[in-house]
Protein backbone atom coordinates (compact mmCIF):
# COMPACT_ATOMS: atom_id res chain seq x y z
CA UNK A 1 0.00 0.00 0.00
CA UNK A 2 1.41 3.40 -0.97
CA UNK A 3 0.44 6.72 0.48
CA UNK A 4 1.27 10.15 -0.93
CA UNK A 5 1.71 13.03 1.53
CA UNK A 6 -0.02 16.40 0.97
CA UNK A 7 1.97 18.95 -1.03
CA UNK A 8 2.83 22.43 0.17
CA UNK A 9 5.32 25.00 -1.01
CA UNK A 10 8.57 24.31 0.85
CA UNK A 11 10.74 26.86 -0.95
CA UNK A 12 12.69 29.24 1.28
CA UNK A 13 12.16 27.18 4.45
CA UNK A 14 14.80 25.45 6.61
CA UNK A 15 13.66 21.84 6.91
CA UNK A 16 14.79 18.36 7.93
CA UNK A 17 14.14 15.96 5.07
CA UNK A 18 13.36 13.04 7.40
CA UNK A 19 10.55 15.07 9.02
CA UNK A 20 8.70 15.56 5.72
CA UNK A 21 7.12 12.08 5.72
CA UNK A 22 5.87 9.92 8.54
CA UNK A 23 5.82 6.16 8.89
CA UNK A 24 2.57 4.35 8.15
CA UNK A 25 2.16 0.73 9.33
CA UNK A 26 2.49 -1.72 6.43
CA UNK A 27 2.99 1.05 3.88
CA UNK A 28 5.34 3.08 1.75
CA UNK A 29 4.79 6.84 2.00
CA UNK A 30 6.18 9.30 -0.55
CA UNK A 31 6.34 13.05 -0.91
CA UNK A 32 7.73 14.78 -3.98
CA UNK A 33 9.76 17.82 -2.95
CA UNK A 34 10.93 18.97 -6.38
CA UNK A 35 9.51 17.91 -9.72
CA UNK A 36 11.00 19.51 -12.80
CA UNK A 37 11.58 18.31 -16.36
CA UNK A 38 15.29 17.88 -15.51
CA UNK A 39 14.75 15.77 -12.39
CA UNK A 40 12.98 15.03 -9.13
CA UNK A 41 13.62 14.85 -5.41
CA UNK A 42 11.26 12.59 -3.47
CA UNK A 43 11.27 11.65 0.22
CA UNK A 44 10.01 8.15 1.10
CA UNK A 45 9.31 6.19 4.26
CA UNK A 46 9.07 2.40 4.30
CA UNK A 47 7.67 0.32 7.12
CA UNK A 48 9.73 -2.76 8.01
CA UNK A 49 9.37 -5.42 5.31
CA UNK A 50 8.10 -2.99 2.66
CA UNK A 51 10.03 -2.19 -0.49
CA UNK A 52 10.11 -1.47 -4.18
CA UNK A 53 10.28 -4.42 -6.55
CA UNK A 54 13.04 -4.82 -9.08
CA UNK A 55 12.92 -2.28 -11.89
CA UNK A 56 15.19 -0.17 -14.08
CA UNK A 57 15.33 3.57 -14.72
CA UNK A 58 16.84 5.39 -17.70
CA UNK A 59 18.87 7.71 -15.44
CA UNK A 60 21.25 7.34 -12.49
CA UNK A 61 19.45 7.78 -9.17
CA UNK A 62 20.96 8.67 -5.81
CA UNK A 63 19.37 7.34 -2.61
CA UNK A 64 20.36 8.85 0.74
CA UNK A 65 19.12 7.01 3.82
CA UNK A 66 17.75 9.56 6.30
CA UNK A 67 16.62 7.17 9.04
CA UNK A 68 16.86 3.40 9.63
CA UNK A 69 18.40 0.85 7.29
CA UNK A 70 17.66 -0.49 3.82
CA UNK A 71 18.84 -3.35 1.67
CA UNK A 72 19.35 -2.13 -1.88
CA UNK A 73 19.91 -4.63 -4.64
CA UNK A 74 21.75 -3.58 -7.78
CA UNK A 75 22.01 -6.34 -10.38
CA UNK A 76 20.62 -8.61 -7.60
CA UNK A 77 23.66 -7.91 -5.36
CA UNK A 78 22.57 -6.65 -1.92
CA UNK A 79 24.10 -3.61 -0.24
CA UNK A 80 23.05 -2.54 3.27
CA UNK A 81 22.74 1.23 3.48
CA UNK A 82 22.21 2.96 6.84
CA UNK A 83 21.20 6.44 7.97
CA UNK A 84 23.81 8.95 6.89
CA UNK A 85 24.92 6.87 3.89
CA UNK A 86 23.97 7.08 0.23
CA UNK A 87 24.24 4.92 -2.86
CA UNK A 88 24.02 5.66 -6.56
CA UNK A 89 21.91 3.25 -8.58
CA UNK A 90 23.23 3.19 -12.17
CA UNK A 91 20.94 3.85 -15.12
CA UNK A 92 19.51 0.88 -16.99
CA UNK A 93 20.57 -1.67 -14.35
CA UNK A 94 17.96 -3.55 -12.33
CA UNK A 95 17.59 -2.44 -8.73
CA UNK A 96 15.20 -2.99 -5.83
CA UNK A 97 14.83 -1.77 -2.22
CA UNK A 98 13.70 -3.51 0.96
CA UNK A 99 13.25 -2.21 4.50
CA UNK A 100 15.47 -4.28 6.81
CA UNK A 101 14.20 -1.93 9.51
CA UNK A 102 11.75 0.86 8.85
CA UNK A 103 13.61 3.59 6.99
CA UNK A 104 13.32 6.94 5.27
CA UNK A 105 15.19 7.98 2.15
CA UNK A 106 15.65 10.83 -0.26
CA UNK A 107 15.59 9.81 -3.92
CA UNK A 108 17.33 12.25 -6.25
CA UNK A 109 17.06 11.65 -9.97
CA UNK A 110 18.62 13.93 -12.57
CA UNK A 111 17.26 13.25 -16.04
CA UNK A 112 20.31 13.94 -18.17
Amino acid sequence: MAKIEKQEDLRGKALKAKDLVGYDKGAVVSRTIIQKPVGTVTIFSFDKGQGLSEHTAPFDAMVEILDGEAEILIDRKPVKVKAGQFIIMPANRPHALKAVKKFKMALIMIKA
